[in-house]
């Protein structure tokens, strides 16, 4: 009875030859738990981008396209006025699922801990609200918070 592994985390032990190091014995990679600077991470999927500059820099890119699709979606009208209620809850919903999608991913490429990512993320959030969720490029007047206060910010609704 002694040697059954009662670990709810199965697989994270740190034993040697127990399959669950924080080394991948496939690629030799080290699962970072806190924040690192560098080129060699793996974001998203194993092996990618792995050790190539380009790579990385690919990586960065598609993050930081996930982050301005998140808020690209996030501040869309695309329902047609005379839309019926069913097609307008059918391309809500569909928005909402790719949306809910796309936060995920940005989350999963953020949790490989790689400053880089977070830097990428964070810019095309950044830039997508500025295109498309600030005052910049709108020419109605900002309607009041729900509280009936004025309000620099939308409010935020999670959908992660």
């Amino acid at each position: 009875m002694d040697s059954m592994n009662h670990d709810h985390m199965h697989g994270m032990n740190n034993e040697p030859g127990s399959g669950g190091s924080t080394m991948n014995h496939h690629h030799h990679m080290m699962m970072h738990m806190t924040f690192f600077w560098g080129k060699n991470a793996e974001i998203l999927f194993s092996g990618w981008p792995g050790a190539r500059t380009a790579m990385y820099v690919l990586a960065l890119i598609v993050v930081f396209l996930l982050g301005f699709l998140v808020e690209l979606i996030s501040h869309s009208k695309l329902i047609k006025p005379g839309s019926t209620h069913l097609a307008a809850g059918l391309v809500q919903t569909l928005l909402h699922a790719l949306r809910v999608g796309l936060a995920y991913l940005v989350m999963l490429a953020v949790m490989s801990f790689n400053g880089g990512v977070f830097l990428a993320a964070v810019a095309g959030h950044t830039l997508g609200f500025f295109l498309f969720g600030s005052r910049v490029f709108k020419k109605s007047p900002v309607p009041p918070a729900p509280d009936g206060k004025p309000s620099h910010l939308p409010p935020m609704a999670m959908s992660c």
